[in-house]
């Protein structure tokens, strides 16, 4: 009995540690997760899209990609537009339409908005907010308040889905951040 009272002391002591260091929840983001920026973008739920059919003003109209990632689009129904680049949408709804509808559709689409990103944690005012392209993870605290006076301002948390997997990576504030993401500024401990 006299030997296992230090050995959970110590224990407790190790995870204490490793909790207030944060080196037990997150580790430095994977390659990966900062390669995702430098993709093309990826077309996913909330995104709204202006798509224009030449000559064809009933198919030219705004939609939205719907939480299961797919637009509804007149004649052809639903179209699959998660995880595709815009040019790969584009083929996607001319190659439907030319199945019986058109004989040979002029497709473009635009973004009209992207889906937003999150600011949580030790900023002004957390929440949703629009996401720009080429933001980083300071201009998405800036709009979100700036820092409180608890904040760590040298690196944050940011949550990312890529290729259906959710990655939490820590990164410095001049990260570049793409739509979706999720930010979190933790507390500063002294």
């Amino acid at each position: 009995m006299t030997f296992a009272a230090p050995r959970l002391m110590s224990a407790f002591l190790v995870a204490l540690t490793a909790t207030l260091c944060g080196c037990s929840a997150y580790k430095p983001a994977p390659r990966a997760f900062n390669e995702a920026a430098l993709q093309p973008y990826r077309l996913d739920s909330g995104d709204r899209l202006r798509v224009t059919v030449f000559d064809q003003a009933a198919l030219t109209n705004t939609y939205t990609i719907d939480q299961a990632g797919y637009v509804a689009f007149p004649l052809v129904g639903q179209v699959p537009a998660r995880a595709k680049t815009v040019s790969q949408l584009e083929s996607a709804i001319a190659q439907k339409l030319r199945q019986g509808f058109l004989k040979n559709p002029d497709v473009t689409i635009e973004i009209d908005r992207y889906r937003p990103v999150f600011v949580m944690g030790e900023v002004g005012r957390p929440g949703q907010y629009s996401y720009v392209p080429g933001m980083t993870a300071q201009n998405a605290i800036a709009v979100a308040g700036g820092f409180t006076a608890r904040a760590n301002q040298r690196d944050i948390d940011i949550t990312r889905k890529i290729n259906a997997n959710v990655l939490t990576g820590r990164v410095i504030i001049s990260a570049p951040v793409i739509a979706g993401d999720t930010i979190y500024v933790r507390e500063r401990f002294f």
